[in-house]
């Protein structure tokens, strides 16, 4: 094509386009739909309407192509008719903000920047604000952390003509937090066995987020192995199957147990422990009253201050921490997951069953001083079987203590003053012990004495003893 008829067509074009510009009166920001006719250089013709026509920036097109038709915004009416296919689909998605602002839907916005009072977001070309307090839940640890990421936002606060618009994260959050906790709580009935996540660890217990709703697992529900440090058995971030105890949704309150899906140690305690029987253990921890014994079954059994042997008290070296001992079993109560023990010798029977008829009043018997109280001393008689010496029957000298008199661990003598099975008391008497004694020795001498007469002195002898005793007086 020559110069001359490049000119001549590019004034054809003209012509004709300065001719579809008389033909019809549009308004700048008006949106109207068209056709792309040609494309000539940088600009695009554009049919909108009748035989009206207009300019459009080629690099609006995009991958547009003659024939294609769009929508357009009019920019310029003068001097020739310009129309925006750029700001039409702007128009368009600004509008399309309306809808998710009225129904409270979610849109994706890109944050951009900051300023002093919350950040700015950019939604579909438009700038929106939002401030700190509503881009987390709570308020954000680092302001920087969000810039240059998309999330979404809900818009709660919008002008008509879309000149300023909020937002905000946190009300997503929010109803997202409430969605996951709705659908947590539909798994959540007691007996279910569900995971979850460690996410706090506190002395008192910890606990688990469940997906969207956060339940607690007692202390004593960790573990049969009482009692245990939260820290010593989890760890925050740990992935843990638990089993819902208890669960109240209008407390928003659920109980987790870990260690109801673990064997339970006191299943064997019942055929491995009998009353009477031995036991070997390691102390695990001491109190003011006994020492708390670790089993091998992994259940702790009490050895109580008062089944020590005499003498012996809480401070000796060989009931420290972490020491082996050895003793006899007591008591034995798994439904209430008890052991006793003991370090003496264990009835196996009821010793105050008999007890009238194998200790009757009167009846001199021996024991071992166990204890000493300021009204008197306990002495047991057997296993089982204590008895209590009155301090008015002790026969101590006024002026001392009954502890001086009565070492524990030491056999004493005493007469039985009184037994009671159905209190389990037995009264006994040292006085009277003495003064039995005393009345024994004194039979005992009589019958020697009468069992051994004097030698009698004859007629001769009492003459010799009588000329004797006057030759000593001459």
């Amino acid at each position: 094509m020559t110069q001359q008829d490049h000119q001549e067509q590019n004034g054809s074009f003209l012509e004709a386009l300065a001719e579809s510009f008389s033909s019809e009166e549009l308004q700048v920001g008006q949106l109207v739909s068209g056709q792309i006719v040609a494309v000539s250089g940088d600009v695009a013709l554009i049919a909108v309407g009748g035989k009206t026509e207009a300019l459009m920036d080629r690099a609006e097109l995009g991958e547009l192509r003659p024939g294609d038709n769009l929508e357009a915004i009019v920019v310029a009416t003068a001097p020739e008719l310009r129309v925006s296919h750029r700001l039409a689909i702007e128009r368009r998605e600004r509008e399309a903000l309306k809808g998710p602002f009225a129904n409270r839907i979610p849109v994706q916005g890109k944050v951009t920047g900051r300023n002093k009072g919350g950040y700015d977001v950019s939604i579909a070309g438009i700038r929106a604000f939002c401030p700190y307090s509503q881009m987390e839940l709570g308020y954000p640890k680092n302001v920087d952390a969000y810039l240059g990421k998309n999330f979404m936002f809900l818009i709660t606060e919008m002008a008509d003509d879309l000149s300023t618009m909020v937002v905000s994260r946190a009300a997503v959050l929010l109803e997202e937090k409430e969605e996951a906790k709705r659908q947590a709580w539909e798994k959540i009935q007691v007996g279910a066995v569900l995971e979850g996540t460690v996410k706090t660890i506190r002395d008192f217990g910890v606990f688990v987020d469940l997906g969207g709703v956060d339940g607690m697992i007692h202390l004593t529900e960790l573990s049969h192995k009482q009692p245990v440090k939260p820290s010593q058995v989890v760890k925050v971030g740990e992935k843990i199957q638990v089993k819902v105890i208890e669960a109240d949704r209008e407390k928003e309150r659920i109980a987790l147990s870990l260690k109801a899906l673990q064997p339970d140690p006191w299943e064997q305690v019942a055929g491995r422990y009998q009353v009477g029987g031995e036991f070997s253990g390691r102390v695990a921890r001491k109190t003011e009253f006994g020492v708390f014994v670790e089993l091998p079954e992994g259940v702790d059994g009490l050895l109580h201050v008062t089944q020590l042997p005499p003498g012996m008290s809480l401070d000796d070296p060989s009931l420290a921490v972490g020491q082996e001992i050895k003793g006899f079993v007591r008591e034995v109560d798994v439904e209430r997951r008890r052991i006793g023990l003991s370090l003496r010798p264990v009835a196996t029977s009821d010793p105050w069953a008999d007890a009238r008829e194998r200790y009757p009043e009167g009846t001199l018997v021996e024991g071992t001083v166990d204890r000493i109280a300021p009204f008197g001393v306990f002495v047991e008689l057997e296993p089982g079987l204590e008895a209590l010496i009155p301090a008015s029957e002790s026969d101590v000298p006024k002026g001392k203590s009954l502890a001086e008199t009565f070492l524990p661990g030491t056999r004493v003598a005493a007469v039985v003053l009184s037994v009671d099975p159905s209190q389990r008391r037995l009264s006994l008497s040292v006085k009277k012990a003495k003064e039995k004694k005393a009345s024994k020795e004194f039979r005992q001498w009589a019958e020697e004495k009468k069992a051994k007469p004097e030698p009698q002195v004859t007629a001769f002898g009492m003459a010799l003893l009588k000329a004797l005793k006057e030759r000593e007086a001459r």
